[in-house]
């Protein structure tokens, strides 16, 4: 791990081969604390997957700037339209100026056609594009865990599942990445907070995600995980449902 500002702690973490998870821990004033991630991916059409919340748009690109300029960003992705997933967005447009934003058709039409500075390149539901090396695939998952708009995207090479709020784990003070149990936090959470939108089919949209086999699951929040990706995502599907 390698700490790229010492005064926040944002630091940067190889999760995957080629693909850097991104960390800011914020600690809670009262106990307790969170975190957020960020993923990029370095190929020959660069992708970074969450922007952070505009306020940390600095350490993120700060962070970015350790492994890659900036300019050479050529997606800016994000699961859903929040703060924390893509409000930073226009920052990164204006800062790498070959970039576009990356969402699914949903998001584009309702939200990022008149949000962002730039015109979105829209992926529809199982729409595959190449980086160069990498290759992602966008996966409409509406109301999962919540938003409309919400998707996944997955990277084909390394098999990494960028999973966005699915598995969120509290905490600041979390290792880069875990083959540890993170359902149970993760469940816990959701039930503290209960952020799922409860749609009545999680169950086939985590199917569906769990037939690409992921073996590294790319957490918005807390540590990144390494394992059987399927049989975790089935996991929290009977979860869902119990």
């Amino acid at each position: 791990m390698t700490v790229t500002n010492s005064q926040s702690g944002t630091n940067v973490y190889e999760v995957s081969d080629g693909i850097y998870r991104i960390n800011t821990p914020v600690v809670i004033a009262g106990g307790g604390g969170f975190s957020f991630n960020q993923y990029l991916i370095v190929d020959d059409e660069p992708l970074l997957f969450h922007t952070g919340p505009r306020k940390m748009f600095a350490l993120v690109r700060e962070a970015v700037a350790s492994i890659l300029p900036v300019e050479r960003l050529r997606y800016i992705a994000f699961s859903h339209v929040e703060a924390d997933e893509c409000g930073s967005l226009n920052d990164w447009l204006a800062v790498a100026p070959q970039s576009i934003p990356l969402c699914g058709t949903v998001a584009a039409l309702v939200s990022i056609e008149d949000l962002a500075d730039r015109s979105p390149r829209a992926l529809a539901d199982g729409e595959a594009l190449s980086l160069g090396t990498h290759r992602v695939r966008w996966f409409d998952t509406p109301h999962l865990p919540h938003a409309w708009e919400c998707g996944f995207l997955t990277e084909e090479l390394s098999r990494t599942l960028l999973c966005g709020d699915l598995f969120t784990q509290g905490g600041s003070d979390l290792p880069s990445i875990t083959e540890s149990d993170i359902l149970g936090p993760s469940e816990a959470f959701r039930h503290e907070m209960d952020y799922f939108s409860h749609t009545t089919n999680a169950r086939v949209m985590l199917e569906r995600l769990a037939a690409t086999e992921p073996t590294t699951l790319a957490c918005m929040h807390g540590s990144a995980w390494r394992g059987d990706g399927a049989k975790l995502l089935l996991a929290l599907a009977d979860a869902l449902s119990a």
